[in-house]
């Protein structure tokens, strides 16, 4: 059984709503991504960055725009997307970005143009990318048994974009340090250099985190779960039926990218003592989509 100990401190905590049963249903992340895919072909119907200023960098190094790092993250995307597609289910697309946007809205960067999606993948494993893209893999979502788990499992990739994490890790890396220019130029299958960093930060998305921001993202996702409405423990749930999956093929990568799900179980359990024990969230288990196949 998991114990009632879980992550944060914050008395915001009290003044916790139910979920909305309404949702802002505006854009999809297939729909931002096929954006991108079309433009590449067709010059005409392409999404056209601003020309940039001739006495300034297109691309902020140290503090890039809001913009910049929103064009970043589709991009990155679209190259996780193109290793593995979306699932072909669009209630099951509609419905996680509901879940997610809700979440979201909980944080404090509730005016990005949040994005989730599910993808073709049997691995259990999630990815963020700046700017407020979110993709789960089939396998992990497979795991969830209900709304609660999903949203605090989308909570912790919410919170890793809310604080930057993989941004800053692409700074760190210098990946964009290959010319002031890189993101104000036309964004084509011919810019080699942009294709560079845009798979270099894919790699890095992939690979992962450093412990503490992992753990910090854990602890976020919990609360902007409980914020939301829901049982605040969902996140613990699907950390403990992963852990039990074993050391197999379908969590390796996961193993490779974030701390062994026990660890994590431990850290939020030391975070939150039983700060969270009398908080009463809904599961909504019985609003959880189902998968098809």
């Amino acid at each position: 059984m998991i114990k009632r100990t879980v992550p944060i401190i914050l008395a915001a905590l009290l003044g916790i709503s139910a979920p909305a049963l309404a949702f802002d249903l505006e854009g999809t992340l297939k729909d931002a991504i096929e954006k991108k895919v079309q433009s590449d072909g067709n010059a005409e119907t392409a999404e056209k960055p601003a020309t940039p200023s001739e006495t300034e960098p297109a691309f902020n190094l140290k503090s890039p725009s809001q913009a910049e790092e929103i064009q970043l993250g589709r991009q990155i995307t679209g190259n996780l997307l193109g290793a593995a597609p979306l699932v072909k289910d669009a209630a099951l697309q509609k419905y996680v970005n509901e879940v997610g946007r809700w979440v979201a809205s909980q944080s404090e960067r509730p005016d990005l143009p949040w994005h989730f999606g599910v993808i073709e993948s049997e691995d259990i494993n999630a990815f963020a990318a700046p700017g407020g893209y979110v993709i789960i893999t089939k396998g992990l979502y497979r795991k969830l048994e209900n709304e609660a788990q999903l949203a605090g499992v989308l909570g912790h990739e919410i919170a890793h974009v809310v604080r930057k994490h993989h941004l800053r890790l692409l700074q760190k890396s210098q990946l964009l340090n290959l010319g002031a220019k890189l993101l104000g130029t036309k964004l084509g299958k011919g810019d080699d250099t942009v294709q560079k960093v845009i798979g270099n930060g894919a790699e890095i998305l992939a690979r992962g985190l450093d412990k503490d921001a992992e753990y910090e993202a854990d602890r976020m996702g919990v609360i902007l779960a409980a914020r939301g409405g829901y049982e605040p423990f969902g996140l613990p749930e699907v950390l403990q039926s992963i852990s039990e999956t074993g050391n197999t093929s379908r969590v390796t990568l996961l193993y490779k990218t974030h701390p062994h799900p026990d660890d994590r179980l431990l850290r939020l359990g030391d975070a939150i003592g039983d700060r969270l024990d009398k908080v009463q969230g809904k599961t909504l288990s019985e609003r959880f989509y189902r998968l098809k196949q």
